[in-house]
C-alpha cells in the first residue's frame, strides 16, 4: 500500500490490520507517539491509499479477482500467485536457517564457558610489590581527607547571635514609653 494523502504521504509498506467497520487500515511503520512515549499504529482511511501489490496467494481472493477476466489476465494472476508462494517459502527457509545458526552460536558459547576454567584466586600473602604499594596509597587517602575535614571544622567558629535590640524597642514603644 502507498499513502496518497496526509502527513504520511508517499509511505509504502504492508498492511498490518484492516478495520472494515470504520473503513480504516493500519500500515506498518505509520505510528503515533503518545505522551507517555509509547507508539501506536495510526489508522488511515482506505480512500487515501493506493494498492501497489496485491497478495494473491489466497485461492478465494484469486477466484473473486478472476471473475469476468480474460484467460490471459487469469494466467498472469496465476503466475503472480506462484511467484509469491515461492517468495514466502524462501523467506520461511531463510528464517529457519537464521534461527538454527543462532542456536548453534549459543551452543558454542555455552561450551566455551564450560571448557574455560575460572582463574584460581591467589593467597593474600602472595601479593606483588606493586599491589602492596597501591593498597598502601589507597589506605592513606581516606586518612588525609578525614584530617582535612577535621581541620575545617576546627577553624570554623560559631557566628555570634545578632542583638535583639529592635524587638525591645518595639515593645517599649507599644507600652507607651519613649
Amino acid at each position: 500500500m502507498k499513502v496518497m494523502r496526509g502527513n504520511y504521504r508517499g509511505h509504502e509498506d504492508k498492511i498490518s490490520k484492516v478495520n472494515v467497520r470504520d473503513q480504516t487500515v493500519e500500515i506498518e511503520g505509520v505510528t503515533i507517539t503518545t505522551a507517555k512515549g509509547t507508539k501506536l499504529a495510526k489508522p488511515i482511511h482506505a480512500s487515501t491509499l493506493l494498492i501497489t501489490k496485491l497478495n494473491v496467494t489466497d485461492k478465494w481472493r484469486r477466484q473473486k479477482l478472476e471473475k469476468g477476466l480474460s484467460e490471459t489476465a487469469k494466467k498472469e494472476i496465476e503466475k503472480e500467485a506462484e511467484e509469491q508462494l515461492k517468495n514466502l517459502e524462501a523467506e520461511k527457509k531463510a528464517a529457519e536457517e537464521a534461527a538454527k545458526a543462532e542456536e548453534a552460536v549459543k551452543a558454542a558459547e555455552e561450551k566455551q564457558k564450560e571448557e574455560t576454567p575460572e582463574p584460581l584466586k591467589e593467597e593474600v600473602g602472595a601479593e606483588t610489590p606493586e599491589e602492596i604499594s597501591e593498597s598502601e596509597v589507597e589506605e592513606e587517602k581516606p586518612e588525609e581527607t578525614i584530617e582535612k575535614s577535621d581541620a575545617k571544622m576546627q577553624t570554623k567558629e560559631p557566628t555570634p547571635k545578632k542583638p535583639t535590640a529592635k524587638k525591645t524597642i518595639k515593645k517599649k514603644t507599644e507600652e507607651g514609653e519613649p
